[in-house]
């Protein structure tokens, strides 16, 4: 072994000779190299730590979750994204399509309160949609009432059915997480049938709930609503696991809360919506629509 590595070393001693190259730049660069290989690898690790709750979050949250951990790490924004993409880390989301609303009933619709609307707290306009996350053979639909200042998913219900009682049980749950009680609140939704029912309208009215309604299909009038069901699926895969509706449900549960208290947004400045929604100071970014149909198209968060 020893004859191996004199051997070696001479073999080594002539290489550098040859090129010109002092071989303790040789060794520092090999170091380097190595160092370099090493950060990677650890970089990496973080990155599916935070993806075992998160799978299909992106670059900038990724950054943001994990910037005290690179710091220490001396990795830069720029090369935390090299680092991604060597290790093919970004995200390609698949969108997917569903019509869940009926707005073709014999109950009242109402007009549409928040265009233009200035958004400065939370608890004032919530925004309500149904989303669909079963397949053909086991529907489930996900019903969710999301505040519009902070994207707090205030309650939520799954069932495999599109009754109003799923709507109902997602608001009751929203109306029990309600604080300041005594400050106006607008609801904000589609004219699907489970919306203007009888039951849901009673509730809104019963709490003195404003009810506020989109006028056209066009999704953007509830564009914070329809952003959220992108979240959840797209980034928390909720609609890629053939589960009972209990299970779905816990799976739901779960995802929900990482996605209220963990999950930073870049419409809140990278806070979460939790943290969001503790405060009023901080002024709701808004996003102005394609169609130009809403103040609050919050999409991008």
């Amino acid at each position: 072994m020893d004859q191996f590595r004199q051997e070696e070393n001479q073999t080594l001693s002539f290489a550098c000779h040859l090129f010109g190259i002092d071989r303790q730049v040789y060794y520092r660069s090999i170091k380097r190299k190595e160092v370099k290989i090493f950060k990677a690898e650890v970089v990496v690790d973080m990155i599916l730590e935070v993806r075992k709750t998160m799978p299909m979050i992106g670059g900038k949250k990724l950054y943001y979750i994990l910037n005290k951990e690179l710091q220490s790490l001396d990795i830069g924004r720029d090369k935390f994204f090299a680092i991604m993409k060597a290790n093919h880390l970004f995200i390609q989301p698949r969108r997917r399509y569903h019509v869940t609303t009926n707005s073709k009933h014999r109950f009242k619709k109402h007009d549409n309160l928040i265009l233009n609307i200035d958004i400065k707290r939370p608890n004032q306009v919530w925004v309500s949609d149904i989303t669909y996350i079963g397949r053909r053979e086991k529907p489930r639909y996900l019903s969710l009432v999301t505040d519009a200042y902070s994207k707090r998913i205030m309650g939520f219900n799954v069932a495999d059915n599109l009754n109003a009682e799923s709507s109902v049980k997602a608001l009751k749950m929203a109306l029990r997480e309600r604080k300041s009680k005594g400050l106006p609140l607008i609801h904000h939704s589609d004219r699907g049938l489970q919306y203007c029912s009888n039951i849901y309208q009673e509730i809104l009215s019963k709490h003195k709930v404003l009810c506020s309604m989109t006028q056209n299909s066009d999704p953007y009038e509830n564009a914070v609503a329809e952003r959220i069901n992108g979240i959840l699926k797209q980034e928390f895969k909720i609609d890629q696991y053939d589960l009972e509706l209990e299970e779905i449900g816990k799976l739901v549960k779960e995802s929900v809360h990482t996605y209220n208290h963990k999950r930073p947004h870049i419409s809140n400045y990278l806070l979460t919506p939790h943290e969001m929604h503790q405060q009023s100071e901080i002024k709701m970014k808004t996003y102005k629509s394609k169609k130009n149909s809403s103040n609050i198209d919050a999409t991008t968060v």
